[in-house]
């Protein structure tokens, strides 16, 4: 058995296997895969995208889905072991995921970050510990990673670029007026890193680079392909020459659960939003967003309408990519 926690545990090739599946799947929607199976969909947080590309996903393959929502239309749960349980929660972690492993064939879960403390919080507890005491995969839609947007991110790219070998893929850092998770950015910049392209991350300052786990990764795919991790805080140049510009709103670690500080710092940085300007800086870039996107906070419309913008497809691509690895968790694993 093998779960889908993070593109950090699979290889690149299997990950491209996956998104050839992919594919295939985009051009032939409805197939038996999964017949007679269940999947459990766990939302902690809210969702548009991945919930409806998920129910979908397991309904084409022939499956059924079940949406639960814990602490809405199924009890409070508990995670950290050995605790006294006088709280909110109803239910432990160990029960639930020994239940639904009985239930189900696989379990996905979306949870983000408490934005507490980032030290307790890049453990992603939750999740690992229900993929430990689960008999069945264990899918992140997204923590404190995103790796089902990567795979819908690839894919997107290499139906429009081919070979990503080389290509220079700018990560920037965008405003955004209320705090984010950093999932899509720590994401973006393992996947990128993974499928050998130029990577560069753009963002204000050293407060607002990624966590160090995420930062060597990239650096160690980047010198296994032979290609370079660069870090900026200069706008005109790491959009020069780019030939995919992802835009991405995250914290700055520093002020991690400590809003009222960072707010006026972040308020300073308004101008790094993606407009024509700096698109003409790039070699007539791709430009994508995972979505939800605020207009003319983080790109402008002429951005997000041109026809560069590759963000619909992306978000499109989620439901193939997902349906390819449920087929790959649960037939093949």
């Amino acid at each position: 058995m093998k779960h889908f926690l993070s593109t950090e545990h699979w290889s690149q090739s299997a990950l491209q296997e996956m998104i050839d599946f992919a594919v295939e799947l985009k051009q032939n929607k409805f197939q038996p895969l999964l017949k007679n199976k269940s999947v459990a969909l766990l939302f902690f947080n809210p969702s548009l995208r991945t919930r409806t590309s998920f129910e979908l996903g397991v309904h084409q393959l022939g499956g059924q889905a079940v949406v639960l929502q814990p602490g809405k239309d199924a009890w409070p749960i508990e995670f950290e072991l050995g605790s006294v349980m006088d709280g909110e929660a109803e239910e432990h972690i160990k029960e639930v995921a020994q239940v639904l492993s009985a239930y189900c064939d696989l379990i996905a879960v979306r949870a983000f970050p408490k934005f507490k403390n980032w030290q307790d919080d890049r453990q992603d507890l939750l999740i690992k510990s229900l993929a430990q005491f689960s008999t069945v995969p264990v899918v992140n839609m997204e923590t404190i990673t995103h790796p089902c947007q990567e795979l819908a991110h690839i894919m997107a790219l290499q139906e429009n670029l081919g070979d990503l070998k080389g290509k220079k893929y700018l990560l920037t850092w965008t405003y955004h007026p209320k705090p984010l998770n950093n999932a899509v950015a720590n994401s973006s910049l393992m996947i990128a890193t993974k499928f050998g392209m130029d990577v560069t991350v753009l963002c204000p300052n050293e407060d607002y680079l990624l966590d160090e786990h995420y930062m060597q990764l990239g650096q160690s795919y980047s010198a296994q392909h032979g290609n370079k991790l660069t870090i900026s805080h200069d706008i005109d140049s790491a959009y020069e020459g780019a030939d995919v510009v992802y835009a991405k709103s995250w914290g700055a670690l520093p002020y991690f659960g400590q809003w009222q500080k960072e707010k006026p710092i972040r308020d300073q940085y308004k101008h790094f939003m993606v407009d024509e300007t700096k698109m003409a800086k790039t070699n007539n870039a791709l430009f994508s967003h995972c979505l939800p996107l605020r207009r003319n906070i983080k790109a402008t419309d002429g951005v997000v309408d041109s026809k560069n913008c590759i963000a619909i497809q992306e978000a499109e691509n989620r439901l193939h990519v997902q349906k390819s690895m449920m087929n790959t968790l649960i037939n093949h694993s």
